[in-house]
């Protein structure tokens, strides 16, 4: 098999290619969808890590209603401009100006919640494989919802730059017993460290599940000033120890939860096109809580605050050179974090 690779060898070290397409959709026949953070990959095979011993930890959301449609549009639109972008480049403007009239202006994904419908006769909830250490790896199977309110979140570069980040904002703000997310690349910004910090000081339980192992070195390094910061905060950090950790998602108060393509890192927040489903279904909010808790519980490695202070020298170095690095690339190219 073959690994594509548009980026090249250099892949993330050049900024050029930090705009990438990384959300996950996947429409079939119009009928069904799919949104969340799994690629198209051998389960137990990794680029960087090679062979894994259990499959990596992913999920998504099959879905079906209006909620396909707003995919279907995102898509083509999407797609049209990109043509559009291709024929002006080969200077045929006609054919330029024709693709960007197929495009479909961008919808308002904040307006009143839409109904979202997964029943069991269609597959919707996981099938779970076979799992004898109780890892919860088996969930990387598609989640599904009964009748739930959900709306479909997106991040580009034009008029919907903030857009997911806004609704974790929002649902963190108004968190008042508990916020679990699970995310592979988790270094926030200052409004969600900020959010998260002040959650904990009212009283919320705030449980992160993240990487413990690795593909990326510098953004796994970079978080660990970050860590200090949470953990000094009395905010949970637990790191997936049986194999590598994909998920993007969330559950706040077992009532609201988010499931798609984005890392709350600087990549999927300030550049990537990103997509997510928020669901305010509360049963399905209760299903993906509890799968969380397991997996914490028997698969998490707790992170010990004074452990990681006490770590040498050399390595909290690399970690504060690995912040500093990022910071400052964030800076050259003129975003704010």
């Amino acid at each position: 098999w073959r690994v594509y690779a548009p980026m090249g060898r250099m892949g993330l070290l050049v900024p050029g290619t930090w705009r990438r397409l990384h959300r996950k959709l996947c429409v079939v026949d119009g009928i069904i969808g799919f949104c969340g953070g799994i690629n198209l990959i051998d389960d137990q095979d990794d680029i960087v890590l090679g062979r894994l011993d259990a499959p990596r930890l992913d999920f998504s959301l099959r879905v079906a209603g209006p909620l396909v449609s707003e995919m279907v549009d995102t898509m083509e639109q999407l797609w049209w401009r990109l043509q559009a972008v291709r024929k002006a480049r080969q200077r045929e403007f006609k054919a330029a100006w024709d693709a960007l009239r197929e495009a479909s202006p961008i919808g308002d994904f904040s307006r009143l919640l839409q109904v979202l419908e997964g029943d069991a006769d269609h597959g919707a909830h996981p099938e779970q494989a076979d799992d004898p250490e109780n890892t919860g790896a088996s969930w990387a199977a598609p989640l599904g919802v009964d009748g739930a309110r959900a709306t479909l979140l997106l991040r580009d570069n034009v008029t919907h730059r903030h857009d997911i980040e806004r609704a974790y904002l929002k649902a963190i703000g108004e968190a008042r017993r508990e916020i679990v997310i699970a995310n592979a690349y988790f270094i926030p910004g200052r409004r969600l460290r900020k959010a998260l910090t002040i959650a904990a000081g009212r009283g919320v339980a705030v449980r992160l599940l993240l990487q413990g192992k690795y593909e990326n070195f510098l953004q796994y390094h970079a978080a660990r000033p970050v860590y200090q910061t949470l953990l000094k905060a009395g905010i949970e950090i637990h790191e997936y120890a049986p194999s590598s950790l994909h998920a993007k998602v969330a559950v706040v108060d077992q009532r609201w939860a988010t499931v798609g393509s984005t890392n709350l890192d600087p990549l999927s927040l300030l550049l990537a096109r990103e997509a997510n489903v928020m669901t305010s279904d509360r049963r399905f909010a209760r299903q993906l809580h509890e799968r969380l808790d397991q997996i914490m519980r028997n698969a998490g490695q707790r992170v010990d605050a004074q452990a990681l202070g006490r770590r040498p020298r050399l390595q909290r170095i690399r970690d504060r050179l690995a912040f500093a690095f990022m910071r400052l690339t964030l800076f050259i190219t003129g975003h704010r974090y």
